[in-house]
Formats: C-alpha cells, sequence, structure tokens
C-alpha cells in the first residue's frame, strides 16, 4: 500500500486509540471488579455501569458538536488530558480518604469515586466519535467498512488486555497500583498524540451552529438521509436490551469464576472482537449493510437467549466469545451507512445524537434490571416455586434468575429484528446507501501543509490524480458540501431545492 500522510495518520491514531482504550476500560474493568467483590452488591455494580452510559448520554451531543468545529487532532489531546486529569483526581480521593470510605456504598465518596473515574472513562467518547470521522476524511469510500472493522478490531484487542490485566491487578495489586498505572498510560496517549500529524484543514464554522449543543444541526443532517433516524432507534432499542447484559454479565461472570479467573475468561471471549473486526477489515460488509446488521441483530438475540442456560462455564464463555465476534460487524454496518449517507461537515454531530441516544438505552435498563434482578428475581428462583416452573429449562444453580432475565431479553430481540425487515425506513435507508453521491472533501490549504508530515505531498498527488479520473476523492481539510447533491461542493443559493430533491429521492 502506498505510503501517504493519511494512511500513516490513520494507522498512528488506531495505535493512540488502542492505547486509551485499553486504560480507560482497565479503570472501568477494576472499578466494576473491585466494588464486586468487596460488596457483593450486584445493585452497585448495575448502578456504576448505568451511570457511565448515562454520563455518555448527557455528553455525546456537545461532544459530537467540539468534533466537527475542531480539528481532530485536538479534540483527542483534549481527551487524553481530560482523563489523566480525572484519574489523578481519583488517586487523590483514593489516598486521602482510604479503601474503607470508598467502599462505604451509603457514604458519599464511594459515588465521588466512581463517578469522578466515570467521568474519565467518559471522555473517551469525544476521542471515538472523532475517530468515527476520521475515519471519512482518511480512507476512500470503497475502504471505510473494512476501516471500520480495523476499528473494531483495535477496540476488541484492547478488550481482551483490560479483560485480563484488570482482574489480575485487583486481585494482586490492589485499587491504589491500579490507578497509578491508569494515570501513567493516560500520560503516555497524550505524548505519543504530539508526535502525530493528521493531514486536515481548519473546519469551517457552521453559522447555524451557535450552542455548544447543535441539535437543530444534527437533526437535520439526519432528516436529509430518509431511514436514518429508524436506524438510530432501532440501535437505540437494541441498547436497552444490552443494558440488561451490562448490568447482570460480570456478576454472573463472578459467580462461576474468582477475579482472576473471570478476567482471563473475559481476555479468552474478547478475542471475539478480533475476529469479527478482522472479517470485516478483511471482506467488509457487503453491498447492503443494513441487511448485514439485521441479521447479527437477530443472531446475537439467539445467542443471548440460550447462553446461560445451564450454570456451565463452557456454554457462558464460548457463548460470550461468539457473542463479541458479532459486535463489530454489527457497529461497523452503522458506522459505514453513516459516513456515506451524512455530509462530513455534520458527521460528528450525527454520531453524537447517535451516540446519545443508544447510551440513554442502557442506563434505563440497566437502573431498572439490576434492583429487580436482586430483590424480585434471583430471590424468586431460589424458591421451590421458582424451581419447578423453571427448573426444566435453566437447570439448577445460583444465578438462575440471571439466566432468566438474559433468555427473554434474547428472545426480544430476536423478535424486533426480523420484525425491521417489513419496515419502510429499512427499504429507503438500503436504497439511499446504494445511490447516495461520494463524500467529496476537497485538499485543504494553508493549514493542511503546514500539519503535514513529509508524505502530504503524495496524499495531496494521490488526492489530485483520483479527483481527475473521476474517482473518489480523499482530501486533507473538511469543506461544507451540500448532502443531497452528487456534484457535491458547496452548498449555494440552490440549497434548498436540492435539499428539497433530496427528501424526495
Amino acid at each position: 500500500m502506498q505510503r501517504t500522510a493519511a494512511k500513516t495518520a490513520f494507522a498512528n491514531v488506531l495505535v493512540n486509540t488502542l492505547i486509551a482504550n485499553v486504560t480507560t476500560s482497565f479503570l472501568w474493568f477494576a472499578l466494576t471488579f473491585w466494588v464486586y467483590i468487596e460488596t457483593q452488591s450486584v445493585l452497585a455494580t448495575g448502578i456504576i455501569g448505568g451511570a457511565y452510559m448515562l454520563f455518555i448520554a448527557f455528553f455525546a451531543m456537545i461532544f459530537g458538536t467540539i468534533v466537527d468545529r475542531h480539528r481532530k487532532h485536538t479534540v483527542m489531546l483534549l481527551s487524553s488530558v481530560v482523563s489523566a486529569a480525572a484519574f489523578l483526581v481519583a488517586g487523590i480521593l483514593y489516598v486521602w480518604q482510604g479503601e474503607a470510605a470508598l467502599l462505604d456504598l451509603g457514604g458519599p465518596w464511594f459515588w465521588a469515586f466512581s463517578l469522578v473515574i466515570l467521568f474519565g472513562g467518559v471522555i473517551e467518547q469525544l476521542r471515538n466519535i472523532a475517530l468515527s470521522t476520521t475515519v471519512t476524511l482518511l480512507v476512500d469510500e470503497d475502504k471505510r467498512a473494512n476501516a471500520n472493522g480495523l476499528v473494531g478490531t483495535v477496540q476488541g484487542l484492547a478488550f481482551l488486555v483490560t479483560s485480563v490485566f484488570s482482574g489480575l491487578s485487583i486481585g494482586f495489586l490492589g485499587m491504589g497500583w491500579t490507578l497509578v498505572i491508569a494515570i501513567a498510560a493516560m500520560a503516555l496517549t497524550f505524548v505519543h498524540l504530539m508526535f502525530i500529524r493528521i493531514p486536515e484543514g481548519t473546519p469551517e464554522p457552521d453559522p447555524n451552529a451557535s450552542s455548544a449543543l447543535d441539535f437543530r444541526g444534527s437533526v437535520q443532517a439526519i432528516r436529509l438521509a430518509p431511514g436514518l433516524f429508524a436506524l438510530i432507534i432501532f440501535s437505540t432499542f437494541n441498547n436497552l436490551i444490552g443494558g440488561v447484559y451490562m448490568a447482570l454479565m460480570d456478576p454472573y461472570g463472578l459467580t462461576l469464576f474468582d477475579a482472576q479467573t473471570w478476567g482471563f475468561a473475559l481476555a479468552f471471549a474478547s478475542t471475539g472482537f478480533l475476529v469479527g473486526g478482522g472479517l470485516v477489515a478483511k471482506f467488509g460488509l457487503g453491498p447492503k449493510p443494513m441487511r448485514t446488521l439485521l441479521l447479527i441483530v437477530i443472531a446475537m438475540g439467539l445467542l443471548g437467549a440460550v447462553f446461560m442456560l445451564r450454570e456451565w462455564w463452557p456454554l457462558y464463555v464460548v457463548g460470550m466469545w461468539v457473542y463479541m465476534a458479532m459486535v463489530p460487524p454489527a457497529e461497523a454496518a452503522e458506522q459505514t451507512v453513516i459516513q456515506k449517507v451524512v455530509p462530513f461537515e455534520r458527521q460528528g454531530r450525527v454520531f453524537g445524537v447517535a451516540a446519545a441516544m443508544e447510551a440513554a438505552a442502557a442506563p434505563i435498563t440497566a437502573f431498572l434490571i439490576a434492583p429487580i434482578a436482586e430483590f424480585l428475581i434471583i430471590p424468586y428462583m431460589k424458591t421451590p416455586a421458582g424451581d419447578a416452573q423453571w427448573g426444566w429449562l435453566l437447570g439448577q444453580g445460583e444465578a438462575r434468575g440471571i439466566a432468566l432475565i438474559c433468555l427473554f431479553a434474547g428472545l426480544i430481540m430476536v423478535v424486533v429484528g426480523g420484525l425491521a425487515f417489513l419496515t419502510k425506513s429499512y427499504r429507503q435507508l438500503t436504497e439511499l446507501y446504494a445511490n447516495a453521491p461520494a463524500q467529496e472533501i476537497p485538499g485543504g490549504e494553508g493549514d493542511s501543509a503546514a500539519d503535514a508530515d513529509d508524505g502530504a505531498s503524495s496524499a495531496a498527488a494521490d488526492v489530485t490524480e483520483r479527483a481527475e479520473s473521476g474517482g473518489v476523492p480523499r482530501s486533507s481539510g473538511p469543506v461544507l458540501i451540500d448532502p443531497v447533491s452528487a456534484r457535491g461542493g458547496r452548498a449555494g443559493a440552490d440549497g434548498r431545492e436540492a435539499a428539497d430533491e433530496g427528501r424526495d429521492r
């Protein structure tokens, strides 16, 4: 593959994202393990998971506006600095208050400590939104699905590493040294970012986006793509089901294993991320990523319904492996659709809206299901009546209540995924994806040249050659484009007519 500034930058950004994701996931997993081991409270772990997603829901739209308004490199630097500062504050709290105060669920310091760590992890979502738009900026259209697969592979590798080391760190080092490791690793991402040069221009300000929460601009971009709103709603509903697994998967696993062994079990299961992402990187998603998405969702529902039918660790671990292998293709399908049907200069806000809506769904389920599981379903399944009614299907064991909840959650996912094939929105978005004009991002001037490395001239020549030959141009700087015009270019006086034609199509 020819070495250009864009390809070099994309590779470096992936490496940096790997380091950052490893760090934030490492501390997130460690906090969950630590709290459950010390308190044995499903409610506490469910609230922590729900609070994490609630934070994402609150900040994601603001993050999307920040991404659209600033250079992607600047956004990633900001993410590293804020995360490192948050983890440092958590470390100070740990030294100041001690473990006894931080593990008192009825006291303020437990919640302060947890929220500071969660905030540092949530800021990573700012980098992830920037990364999704960077794929559009740096990768040719016909390779974006493959690039999204690489992103999924990197995220899976981060999950694999942190699954092992979080359990080992809590089991052998404790929470104090775990915090030290996280602070040092996040500082490393900042230093590494200082040496990365992304060939990009300075984004032009959107005159219609006057606030940090540009909800109106996001809605306009979504409305110009028929069926896109339905895709986001569908993903939001899937996250409602995903909240069940988020709240219950770790408690279930920790009933089968100790913390160290559970970390290794998660590490093995997370190699499914690598396989799933690698398959997408190699083969793409096919000509109809929407169809691929729905088929994967149905398969995930079937799997989620059966991989806890017996309290047998091989069934659970292998089931998790297959489930995780299907996550990268599903996420890559949604990202690939948005990257093609939404104009580049608004992709940050659209990804932000999608992240906000999808993230808001999971806490609803987590906050509801954790207390229901702990106080109703799990005790009921331990009674003779519960065993008589469901024992034939779910067998015997300590966590049959969790298995019952996941059984019904998976069946609901199967039904909803099948019904989605029959909707008008599915047909509209599939047709729009097939016929959407190529994203046109002409080469930037001035700022781009100043930021690019020695490969920038090669990248510019590549863009010019592709443009002259009628290929899909890839640029070093974003320029506002008409989202519905096949010609691309800047939106002009005929913008309203073009938009109307796009809605009719």
